[in-house]
């Protein structure tokens, strides 16, 4: 599942008022899969008073992690550290996406030169010299 759309309703569990732990597990059983997993294994660490480090040690959920790590840690509002990593990774992807638009423009200039030039010689061209051709030879 999309890492965006985890710290959006985990933001949105944790607004409505539930606990980070039962955030976590809430939106680990939406999400369902591996992730899923993670979450709830998490958050039961946590309820059993396992230490941040340990509750999310080999997860691969890094950018939940370290967004609500400052929450447990020193019991600040979740809510913006969340908000804050959700638009991150949104400007990160479209500044990707971005960038592979400019180098896909570079990259198909070659197959259209290659495609397009000689149609426009063939078509445009020959025509035209074979015509002032005929009437200079003919």
């Amino acid at each position: 599942m999309d890492t965006v759309l985890l710290l959006d309703l985990l933001d949105v569990a944790i607004g409505t008022g539930a606990s980070l732990p039962r955030a976590l597990a809430a939106v680990g059983a939406a999400v369902g899969g591996e992730q899923s997993d993670e979450l709830a294994r998490g958050g039961a660490a946590l309820l059993l008073g396992a230490s941040w480090q340990a509750a999310w040690a080999g997860t691969g959920l890094t950018d939940v992690v370290g967004a609500l790590e400052a929450s447990w840690s020193t019991g600040t509002a979740p809510g913006p550290a969340l908000r804050g990593g959700a638009d991150q990774l949104r400007r990160d992807r479209r500044a990707r996406t971005r960038t592979a638009a400019g180098a896909l423009g570079v990259q198909l200039v070659l197959p259209l030169g290659l495609c397009f030039l000689p149609a426009f010689v063939l078509l445009g061209l020959v025509p035209m010299l074979l015509s002032l051709a005929g009437d200079l030879f003919g």
